[in-house]
């Protein structure tokens, strides 16, 4: 039977379940279910929903761009977005690697259920820091730091609230939940293509 767990993964634990020699904290320290992988990554100093899973086609459809599973991000930035910084990231900016998909941005308040980080964010007294989401349906590498950072405010803290329907709520850092299968019916495929009016679709 497959197995799906949404783990809130802690600031500072690497995303993955051995260290390497180098001695961080792992997911190793969180989940103790055998066979389980990570469907797509958080960054070591990213917070937020890890889905792990033993069923490899799962893995595929949350982390292949090609899916579209859309992620959720909740982003405390210095400085305050201005509307030209916002729509620049809704329309896709381009990073050394390409241009990012559009993507949708929103001004926010600090979320009501956050949690204190240790060790607390470094903050600089002269400037303002406020907070966005952000839902992309890629994932690049360190994608939306450095997206912020493209349009001139630098990431600060950054929490992945959700992943297709499936959400943290109710999970402090390192506490996890196990869901059903039939939770995957709720999760979003790629939109299905019709022909122009008027045309036949082509066989195949």
């Amino acid at each position: 039977m497959t197995r799906i767990i949404l783990l809130n993964k802690p600031f500072d634990l690497l995303c993955q379940f051995t260290d390497e020699g180098t001695g961080a904290r792992t997911l190793a320290q969180c989940v103790d279910v055998p066979g389980v992988y990570p469907a797509g990554r958080l960054d070591r100093d990213s917070e937020g929903l890890v889905v792990l899973t033993d069923d490899g086609g799962l893995i595929a459809r949350i982390s292949q761009p090609r899916h579209k599973w859309p992620k959720t991000y909740c982003v405390q930035v210095e400085g305050v977005p201005t509307d030209e910084a916002l729509a620049a990231l809704r329309q896709g900016v381009t990073l050394k690697d390409g241009p990012t998909l559009p993507a949708e941005v929103r001004r926010i308040e600090e979320p009501s259920w956050l949690w204190p980080r240790t060790p607390p964010v470094r903050f600089r007294q002269s400037i303002p820091t406020s907070w966005i989401e952000i839902v992309l349906r890629e994932g690049k590498n360190r994608q939306v730091r450095r997206m912020t950072a493209a349009v001139g405010f630098p990431t600060l803290r950054l929490i992945r609230r959700a992943v297709g329907d499936w959400t943290l709520d109710g999970l402090e850092p390192g506490q996890w939940r196990e869901v059903s299968v039939g939770s995957i019916a709720a999760a979003p495929r790629p939109p299905t293509r019709r022909p122009p009016a008027g045309k036949p679709r082509r066989p195949g």
